[in-house]
């Protein structure tokens, strides 16, 4: 079993207790009508939109940056299962934020899965570019990288800790909005650190996670402005 692998299941397994531990904290008989009325259609939509996204994206990227095989994004996987679950919600008169009860549960898999990638090395195609910078990691080629990794574990893990004390407070804004906070806080992170990766560009400096990160942005920044404004 490789190290990767091993990181992935702990990822998936402790975001689902972490999912399960703030739902019975914090979101037990207050989640959200529309999550209840959303039947197991939901989870369908979720799963399958995940599973295209992120090997589309993935696998499109390593095409773009001349690396043969598929890969996995999961960046794409998050813009896939939004995606599905938003037309499957509009198919369904579903209104209203479902994903606050993930929000837990995807920075935890992120910060934990991510060291994952980082122990993989040079093979997992997650690394960051050359840098002179005394953090800078050689994978085994002598090159010092980024490890744009372990940036990316230390943003969601922060995230966490924020995340938590909404969650602990019972903050409105935070209630209503988390998910969609989530979404835009990864997808800002994750557009600083593709900077630092040597993915194929397609639009001037910006490669294709930069493009599905501004597409997120937009997404979390539309959806937190109806929120608002359905509260006024």
């Amino acid at each position: 079993m490789t190290v990767h692998l091993v990181f992935d299941l702990l990822a998936a397994a402790l975001g689902m207790l972490a999912t399960l531990a703030v739902y019975r904290w914090r979101l037990g008989g207050t989640a959200d009508a529309a999550l209840e009325r959303a039947g197991a259609g939901y989870a369908l939509a979720l799963v399958a939109g995940a599973a295209l996204g992120g090997y589309a994206a993935g696998t499109l990227n390593l095409m773009l940056s001349g690396v043969p095989g598929f890969g996995r994004s999961v960046l794409g996987a998050l813009a896939g299962a939004i995606l599905a679950v938003e037309l499957y919600k509009r198919a369904r008169g579903i209104r209203g934020s479902t994903g606050v009860v993930f929000v837990a549960g995807f920075a935890t898999s992120i910060a934990v899965g991510r060291i994952g990638c980082y122990l993989s090395g040079l093979g997992d195609n997650t690394h960051g570019l050359p840098t002179t910078l005394p953090w800078g990691q050689d994978f085994g080629d002598g090159v010092a990288r980024h490890p744009v990794q372990l940036y990316e574990s230390a943003a969601m893990a922060l995230f966490l800790a924020l995340a938590l004390a909404g969650f602990a407070r019972r903050a409105p804004a935070f209630m209503a909005n988390g998910f969609y906070l989530c979404v835009g806080f990864y997808a800002a992170q994750r557009f600083l650190w593709e900077f630092l990766k040597p993915y194929a560009t397609i639009a001037g400096p910006l490669n294709l996670f930069h493009l599905i990160a501004l597409c997120l942005m937009g997404y979390a920044a539309v959806m937190i402005a109806r929120s608002r404004h359905a509260a006024a």
